[in-house]
């Protein structure tokens, strides 16, 4: 009775898969469960295994792109006790006449088969699989991306040990193994999975299976016919030049034709490596050729160019395709204005001057302008609590708390983590939590819990010298202040012309639910509360 294996669904959006390379021959006995070849999808690679004891016998050759349902192979359960007997056929076939000599390579052929057999079914029944997949990271996160393994393929891991870094586009988080045995990477850094996706798989038990490996000879000896099941009858490789699917996305994105790239797959198939070393040489190459009909013109051209003009390209990481995503959004779903004013710091920076050193002594944490800015904001916060709101649908969701998000630039990106219930903190609190939040920024440890929430954001663009700018609400927010550089200005003052270090601030406003009345007072309020900060003690 013959079993027909059909290609299974692998993914709800995958509807077809590549066979990869087959680790069974044709006619080989194979058991229940043994792995049969990989399928190639164009996010992932799976494993086919054998539904049933019997002989194999192949219907698709690697490289061949089949449907989800197709048939694949089947396996003959009704052939698996005369599974030697075809090995001596051929040896009869080729000696008909000395029939005495026949059986002596018989038990020889038998003595090397059988022990390859028991050596690869012994680790098989005493191995078991464990499945890591992509684990929950966060209630909005549908997708991470893997940044870079720590262990290779085949290593052995021990319970809990770090694998790999997942990258999602607020945080990044460390992969623990869930079990000690041999490490099986299923997907390659840099690919993008779905939460619940396949990652790598642990071989619990392997480590005896690593002497199994040894029958290498076989594949030696079995050179020929993969060779022959890999080519066609006229001697040509199906697989040749034919790219895998996750090699096929990376050749597009370069712009690099498949028939260019030499492949060292099995049946000079083009892998993922290959492709990832793929140079996009051959787009200039045309240019030369096109230059000859017109050679007395860009031949001077040419030489004249000076320096290099050498072009780079690299993939956007998960959380700058958000920024980017995220921050069109707000251009296009908000009625975004940018409402400026000007504050005289003197009197902060005076206050600063006074009381720096002790507040230091006392607090361990430096005296910085952001306490101030945080306080003020969270008064005027209090006066005009549109600017502390959101729109949620048709409806308008009011806070009476204050979640300040402070935005912190780090080598990943602009992340913002938040300052919850900033209104009751006190000026040592909000800086011990403004440096430790950005410390954990830039050495990306923030969790996704302590990036989101926040009411209004502040932002401060003078630290790299900006004078002036108009910053991006930080959506769902309504509102966000920017700081900049403090520049001394002549400006009047009781009628006398002065020199003042001067802050230019900008509020940034979501005019669907804040009107250009509240905008400009809140800000003016905080000007207020800035220029004179004993207002802060008594809530002013």
């Amino acid at each position: 009775m013959a079993v027909d294996m059909k290609i299974p669904p692998v993914g709800e959006s995958i509807t077809e898969v590549t066979v990869g390379t087959w680790y069974k021959k044709e006619g080989d006995h194979v058991k229940m469960d043994d792995v049969l070849c990989g399928l190639d999808s164009d996010k992932a690679t799976f494993e086919l295994t054998a539904e049933a004891d019997g002989v194999l016998h192949i219907l698709a050759q690697e490289g061949d792109v089949l449907p989800i349902g197709a048939s694949i192979c089947t396996i003959d359960s009704d052939g698996s006790a005369p599974a030697p007997a075809p090995a001596a056929e051929p040896a009869k076939a080729e000696a008909p006449a000395p029939a005495t000599p026949a059986p002596q390579p018989t038990p020889a052929m038998q003595s090397v088969t059988e022990p390859a057999q028991a050596a690869v079914a012994a680790p098989a029944a005493a191995t078991s699989v464990i499945e890591m997949k992509v684990p929950a990271v966060g209630e909005s996160v549908t997708e991470v991306t893997i940044a870079s393994w720590s262990k290779k393929d085949g290593d052995q891991v021990a319970l809990d040990e770090v694998l790999c870094e997942l990258e999602s586009d607020k945080a990044t988080f460390e992969l623990p193994a869930e079990a000690a045995g041999t490490l099986r990477i299923v997907a390659q850094a840099g690919e993008t999975l779905p939460i619940g996706a396949l990652i790598a798989k642990i071989e619990v038990g392997a480590s005896a299976a690593a002497p199994a490996a040894a029958p290498a000879p076989q594949p030696a000896a079995s050179a020929p016919a993969a060779e022959a099941s890999a080519t066609g009858q006229n001697g040509t490789s199906y697989a040749a030049n034919y790219p895998s699917p996750a090699a096929a996305k990376i050749l597009d994105e370069k712009g690099v034709n498949a028939q260019q790239v030499q492949g060292t797959g099995v049946g000079g198939r083009i892998t993922k490596e290959d492709a990832m070393k793929a140079s996009p040489a051959p787009a200039p190459a045309p240019q030369p050729a096109a230059a000859k009909p017109a050679a007395p013109a860009p031949a001077p051209a040419a030489p004249a160019v000076p320096g290099s003009r050498n072009q780079r390209r690299e993939k956007m990481t998960s959380l700058r395709r958000t920024i980017a995503r995220r921050l069109v959004a707000v251009k296009n779903e908000t009625a975004m204005l940018t409402t400026f004013n000007e504050v005289d710091m003197k009197p902060i920076m005076d206050l600063r001057n006074k009381f720096k050193d002790k507040f230091k002594e006392k607090n361990g944490v430096g005296l910085g302008f952001m306490s101030f800015f945080t306080k003020a904001v969270c008064i005027a916060l209090k006066d005009f609590p549109a600017v502390n709101a959101q729109i949620d649908g048709d409806q308008m969701v009011f806070n009476d708390f204050c979640d300040i998000s402070i935005a912190v630039s780090s080598d990943r990106g602009l992340v913002v983590p938040v300052i919850r219930n900033a209104e009751q903190l006190s000026f040592a609190q909000i800086e011990k939590e403004v440096v430790r939040l950005a410390g954990l920024a830039r050495e990306n440890k923030l969790t996704i819990e302590q990036m989101t929430g926040g009411t209004f954001t502040i932002t401060n663009g003078g630290t790299f010298g900006s004078m002036l700018s108009t910053p991006i609400i930080n959506a769902p927010q309504s509102a966000i202040l920017g700081m900049h550089n403090i520049v001394e200005r002549a400006v009047v003052v009781n009628g006398e012309i002065v020199i003042r270090p001067i802050m230019y601030v900008a509020l940034s406003y979501d005019h669907r639910i804040i009107d250009g009345k509240e905008s400009v007072s809140f800000l003016v309020r905080v000007k207020q509360i800035l220029e004179d900060p004993t207002r802060i003690l008594f809530d002013m």
